[in-house]
């Protein structure tokens, strides 16, 4: 079990599983937030500190939340407004430790046009 926070620690994350491959995405969201972003089921990350340590950002379509702490400002995952049955969430990679980071594979991901991966 991987475990990972904020720089303060208020918000504390705990993976389910080591995470096999990461997305490296260049929209405009993404590009500003970093990462990489590894994702999981909904629900199955345990995350401390969220939501009373935490802040959200809802852009775009509306189809999902940003979350951030709210005293060091990084951001640890994103969950969708409406889960549904086996659906995803992110999370921000950048918030564990950089052998786990080094010792996953990220794909770059086109976000910002096509939404394909850029290297296939």
């Amino acid at each position: 079990m991987h475990e990972g926070s904020c720089h303060c620690g208020a918000v504390r994350m705990k993976l389910p599983s080591t995470p096999e491959v990461a997305t490296a995405c260049n929209c405009s969201l993404c590009r500003r937030i970093g990462g990489p972003w590894v994702y999981f089921e909904f629900g199955t990350v345990e995350i401390q500190g969220h939501p009373e340590a935490t802040a959200e950002y809802i852009q775009g379509d509306k189809t999902l939340r940003t979350i951030h702490c709210r005293t060091c400002g990084c951001v640890t995952h994103w969950e969708p407004l409406q889960p549904t049955p086996g659906c995803k969430h992110g999370v921000n990679l950048g918030n564990f430790d950089p052998k786990l980071i080094a010792a996953v594979r990220v794909r770059r991901l086109d976000g910002a046009d096509t939404w394909k991966f850029m290297d296939d």
